[in-house]
């Protein structure tokens, strides 16, 4: 991956969990690193793990956070993004071209990075706990 974009804003509702990105280009890994928390209902944006968000940490936060204001979250979105998934797929497969796939990716393949991480984790601690 290349061009990958400095942040990733894990929605949530109320806020998000913001996340510094960061590749290594030998192990071909993308890291996310737990930046700070925000409450969009407040504002309030809470550095973790004692970081010091810098200027510009705190500009690109407030930005995600005007862009995101209008957004709704309700029950039906995990079979919508499921739908939506699939779609997505097919579209990529079919219909997109070069520029339209170099548009998305990066978004689409760090949102998909982190679903699969927290989906294989919860998936590890239910079968822990069944033992």
């Amino acid at each position: 991956m290349t061009g990958l974009p400095p942040f990733y804003f894990r929605r949530r509702p109320g806020g998000a969990q913001v996340f510094r990105v960061t590749e290594d280009p030998r192990s071909r890994r993308v890291e996310m690193e737990p930046l700070a928390v925000v409450k969009t209902g407040s504002g309030e944006i809470r550095a973790q793990g004692g970081r010091v968000l810098s200027d510009a940490d705190l500009d690109a936060i407030r930005d995600w956070m005007a862009a995101e204001a209008d957004a709704v979250d309700g029950p039906d979105d995990v079979a919508r993004t499921v739908a939506l998934i699939g779609r997505t797929a097919h579209w990529a497969q079919a219909r997109a071209d070069d520029a339209d796939l170099e548009a998305v990716s990066d978004a689409l393949l760090l949102a998909m990075h982190d679903l699969r991480a927290v989906l294989v984790r919860r998936k590890a601690a239910r079968l822990d706990s069944k033992s």
